[in-house]
């Protein structure tokens, strides 16, 4: 089951108990940047054990968070792990290596339908590998809200819920069901569209109990709020502990995801990252992350080592119909992104 790290913490004990950090020209090195509790810290123990290389483990929260870490260019990273729409970007940007598919045999262990979904960030499959994937919809207590209703982004907007709202602290996140009620793409750039779902996350905003990210699974288990934006892999994990819980992607459609690893260009271990993505497509390894994270797995051999309930689960592995009414994320521009960012600092500053 997925366990609670600070990214902080745990990267000084990676730091300390795989006793590599300081070491990044040794070619028994390796330095991965990876979301938070995305990894089980025992499959970084054993990829050490079996192979001798010291693995140098660094968290972050967002993917623009990633992005600012990686073109800083303070660390020369070797593996990253991000979302598509980002993966996509650093493609456009010359920042990722080919992978050499030889290197990592076990990659035939993923379900192709996922390489088939990695086509619409990586056209030809040739610079990154599937980690994980799933939704983002709402997280809600039957307890305290009106189940007929959470089939719609609506919900968010209604007054009986004012202080129990937890929304994504995530431009895109938010924007994506502001952008959702109104009938837009989540990738829009027009600015007259991104200015109604600005308005419409203003006029939210004295509804809304907190804006987070890791913490939202941990405060609806606690049922200190009604209900939250989150990805299926963090309502899963909220389910297990609140029966109380359900999750719903709503009808307007939502974001179907996929978290990718990618070789950046700045890698001076390949060689390690490619044994890492081959270690990573294990089933044993795979089965470990994935109970410790609980966000679907590609990972085809992985998924049938599940209990039924969990591989037939419409939270974790969503249903066609499901991702057929979802959008994948594209990269925006740097004017866009730019315009976006004014955005949402003026939502989070409004009175």
């Amino acid at each position: 089951m997925k366990k609670i790290f600070s990214g902080l913490v745990f990267f000084v004990l990676a730091c300390s108990f795989f006793s590599g950090c300081g070491n990044k020209d040794s070619p028994n090195t390796l330095t991965v940047l990876n979301y938070g509790k995305y990894l089980e810290p025992e499959a970084l123990e054993l990829f050490e054990e079996e192979t001798g290389i010291k693995v140098e483990y660094e968290e972050y929260v967002t993917p623009e968070n990633m992005y600012t870490k990686y073109r800083a260019g303070a660390i020369d990273y070797d593996l990253i792990c991000t979302s598509d729409y980002m993966v996509e970007k650093l493609i456009q940007e010359g920042q990722v290596q080919e992978i050499d598919f030889g290197n990592v045999p076990l990659s035939q262990n993923l379900d192709p339908v996922y390489f088939e979904f990695s086509k619409s960030f990586d056209p030809e499959n040739k610079y990154s590998i599937p980690y994980f994937f799933g939704t983002v919809g709402i997280l809600y207590n039957r307890q305290m809200v009106d189940e007929s209703k959470v089939d719609s982004w609506n919900i968010l907007w209604d007054e009986d819920y004012s202080g129990q709202i937890i929304m994504a602290d995530s431009v895109r996140d938010s924007f994506m069901v502001a952008l959702k009620i109104l009938g837009y793409s989540l990738n829009t750039t027009d600015e007259k569209e991104l200015k109604e779902a600005q308005e419409l996350l203003i006029q939210q905003k004295p509804l809304v109990y907190s804006y987070l990210v890791d913490e939202a699974q941990d405060e609806m288990i606690a049922e200190n709020a009604a209900m939250a934006v989150v990805y299926s892999g963090e309502a899963g994990y909220a389910l297990e502990f609140n029966e109380n819980l359900a999750f719903s992607v709503p009808k307007e459609g939502s974001n179907m995801w996929i978290d990718s690893w990618f070789i950046p260009k700045t890698a001076k271990h390949k060689e390690n990252a490619e044994k890492f993505l081959d270690f990573l497509c294990r089933e044993d390894i795979s089965m470990l992350n994935f109970d410790y994270v609980y966000y679907a797995t590609p990972n085809i051999k992985a998924k049938e080592s599940l209990d039924p309930e969990i591989q037939e689960s419409p939270i974790i592995f969503p249903p066609t119909e499901i991702l057929d009414n979802c959008e994948v994320l594209k990269p925006l521009d740097d004017i866009s992104n730019t315009n976006l960012s004014i955005l949402w600092k003026e939502i989070k500053s409004a009175d």
